[in-house]
């Protein structure tokens, strides 16, 4: 194969992802509390010399390969989205953008949303679902008492939280929770978080990773054409 291929087809791969991405982040352009998502991209040539320090031989392939652009991984924009009145009594928003709300998920387990789209449900607490708010020591909040000083609201960095399911989070290991004593002035009821997303923004985003596909697609085109019209002129000669 040409070496010239490897770093063309990589990129592909990685404009795919992005467009995935995007197009995910723009779908969710009206998801209450969504949060855009984003790709970092670096060089094959990181990983190989952390794998040379490990004590690592590098390969012929491994030369070659060594300036393929890859993906470093996600990020999340912490940004807090535009808080929108909705004079629903069963609507919160979250002042701070690293504040959360607790979720049972349908599994039993805990997870984060900010979200605050909620309503009832056989006297409980839900979210748009059907699956109960938590108060701080993970129990559902039934709706008969004042539950406005029970929903719970924990405080978690980014880092520590990776998305799961329906714009939900969880924790990963070693993720340090804060728990907020009567959610301490940090809901605003009556009021939606709405997502993030600038959808020109996005948009343009989106339109840039398709023409890079195209572009990378066109060059492993060329080489293939240039390929064939060498081994072409090759076979000529022989006979």
């Amino acid at each position: 194969m040409n070496q010239g291929t490897y770093p063309l087809a990589a990129a592909m791969v990685n404009q795919l992802n992005r467009v995935d991405m995007i197009s995910n982040n723009l779908a969710n352009a009206n998801t209450v509390g969504f949060k855009q998502e984003g790709m970092t991209e670096g060089s094959f040539n990181n990983y190989l010399n952390k794998a040379q320090k490990a004590g690592f031989n590098p390969t012929k392939i491994n030369t070659i390969t060594n300036t393929i652009p890859k993906l470093d991984g996600k990020y999340i924009n912490e940004e807090v989205g535009p808080v929108v009145e909705t004079g629903n009594e069963l609507d919160f928003a979250l002042k701070s953008p690293n504040t959360f709300f607790k979720v049972m998920n349908e599994n039993g387990q805990v997870e984060y949303t900010r979200d605050g789209s909620f309503k009832k449900m056989d006297d409980f607490l839900v979210d748009s679902k059907g699956r109960n708010i938590l108060n701080n020591d993970n129990e559902p909040i039934v709706t008969e008492d004042n539950f406005l000083d029970q929903i719970s609201v924990v405080k978690i960095d980014f880092k520590d939280l990776e998305k799961v399911g329906y714009n939900n989070y969880k924790t990963k290991q070693g993720a340090q929770v804060e728990q907020l004593e009567l959610n301490d002035g940090e809901m605003v009821q009556g009021a939606l978080e709405k997502s993030n997303i600038n959808t020109v923004s996005t948009m343009v985003s989106l339109i840039d990773a398709q023409r890079r596909f195209q572009q990378t697609q066109k060059g492993i085109t060329t080489i293939d054409e240039l390929n064939s019209k060498v081994i072409d002129k090759i076979g000529n000669n022989i006979q």
